[in-house]
């Protein structure tokens, strides 16, 4: 039986529902995951530095489908609790078409800017030769990153989540055969890799393009659009936290890197790079659960379902506070294999990813609550609220730290950045939920 919005949520029927958005989220991730073991295998240390290198370029770019996702989500998953299924239509309608105009400008933009960052960054001779050779690829494929990015938010609020994940898996597993065939058959390097990704992600944005344009049995269809100047706004408005987070995640990414190659060299960035894509995977489950979720609060906000409203609350917390040990104990436990998977033929550059691992493992201890509080407050519509959670977590508290830290810790400083950083966002977040909770009766 379809599990609908106005349903009165019980724990099994919260992760029944947010389970499709999280391994949807997963599946996401996964595509930079497969071709960093495929690279860093088959092309070298130097190549798979490379690709670590330039992938926050891409992510930042392609970051707004996140954020017409989730916010466009939020306001469309209101105006249906309120009642008006046409006019949620035309608001989906609207968002989606946006996005496809602003992704084809931002690819302009990113061939442009490519190489001058990558120079910014500290790049040159060979690893600057290979950035740009992934780079160029990827951002072609930016119109389809976004929307697939877009369309995984929007399934679910389209309470269709299940079709979701089954597009999402097909584009995944379309990304782990083309890696294998163009880098480890076809012996392609940096630009197989970089293909098989672009060539996946059309997958997940082009076909539920069609499908949304089609007649389906869903809540939302592609229709003539109507022009919105106010519900683009506070789409953009409440999704501002989305794209700060995403931004400023990729922007740290990148302060990591600069740091790392002065204190380290590329070695550092391979270390650096096995660390997130473990991080890209847990942090996943966390985002995944709160997009999943996010609609369900928006309904039961625009239908003033307060006591429905409190209970999802809470029962989210406490689904956090479980994955959060079960990551923390995992990420330990699977620190050697995973860095052996990725980096075991180099001894020297496996001993340095291992030791990152035991500091930067804490971070999983506290990134989910951030990561919900976050989108809790988007769900609610109060954008304000969730960017200034998301720019102080992933901005503020991350780059000061990774910034100051390792003139005192060096090397060591670098890891412990990321686990101060989300203590502090955690307590920013517990400020904002107490100050505001008569506000919204939760």
């Amino acid at each position: 039986m379809q599990i609908q919005l106005s349903d009165k949520f019980t724990y099994k029927k919260l992760l029944r529902f947010t389970f499709p958005s999280i391994i949807m989220m997963v599946f996401t991730s996964i595509y930079y995951v497969v071709d960093g073991f495929f690279v860093s295998n088959f092309a070298g240390k130097d190549a798979f530095a490379a690709v670590n290198f330039i992938i926050p370029l891409a992510m930042i770019l392609g970051c707004v489908g996140f954020m017409f996702g989730t916010c466009g989500g939020a306001l469309i998953a209101k105006t249906m609790g309120e009642g008006d299924k046409q006019k949620a239509n035309q608001i989906f309608s609207l968002v989606v078409y946006v996005s496809i105009i602003l992704s084809i400008v931002l690819t302009v933009v990113g061939l442009v800017v490519l190489r001058p960052v990558a120079k910014l960054l500290g790049a040159e001779g060979q690893l600057l030769a290979d950035s740009i050779t992934y780079g160029r690829i990827l951002i072609i494929a930016i119109p389809a990153y976004v929307l697939q990015y877009e369309f995984q938010c929007l399934f679910a609020t389209a309470q269709k989540p299940t079709l979701g994940l089954v597009i999402t898996i097909l584009a995944g597993v379309t990304n782990i055969a083309l890696d294998a065939i163009f880098v480890a058959v076809l012996k392609w390097g940096l630009s197989g890799a970089a293909a098989a990704t672009a060539i996946s992600q059309c997958v997940g944005g082009v076909v539920p393009l069609i499908y949304f344009a089609c007649p389906n049995k869903s809540l939302l269809r592609l229709t003539k659009a109507r022009w919105d100047f106010r519900a683009l706004a506070k789409t953009c408005a409440n999704g501002s936290s989305e794209l700060m987070t995403n931004i400023s995640m990729s922007i740290v990414s990148m302060l990591y890197n600069v740091q790392l190659l002065k204190y380290i060299g590329q070695d550092g960035i391979s270390a650096y790079g096995v660390l997130m894509y473990v991080n890209m995977i847990f942090l996943a489950v966390f985002i995944g659960y709160s997009v999943g979720c996010a609609p369900i609060i928006s309904y039961n906000y625009g239908a003033k379902n307060q006591a429905e409203l409190k209970a999802t609350q809470k029962k989210s917390l406490v689904i956090i506070g479980v994955s959060a040990i079960f990551m923390f104990g995992t990420a330990l436990l699977l620190a050697k294999p995973l860095s052996v998977l990725y980096v075991g033929y180099d001894q020297g550059l496996l001993d340095l990813t291992l030791h990152a691992f035991k500091i930067f493992s804490f971070s999983f201890l506290f990134a989910g609550f951030a990561i919900f509080f976050s989108s809790f407050f988007t769900a609610l519509n109060d954008g304000v609220t969730s960017a200034i959670i998301s720019f102080l977590r992933t901005l503020v508290f991350q780059a000061l730290a990774v910034m100051l830290f390792p003139l005192i810790w060096e090397v060591d400083g670098i890891w412990i950045s990321i686990v101060v950083a989300e203590i502090m966002a955690v307590v920013v977040s517990l400020v904002f939920y107490w100050l505001k909770r008569k506000r919204y009766g939760y």
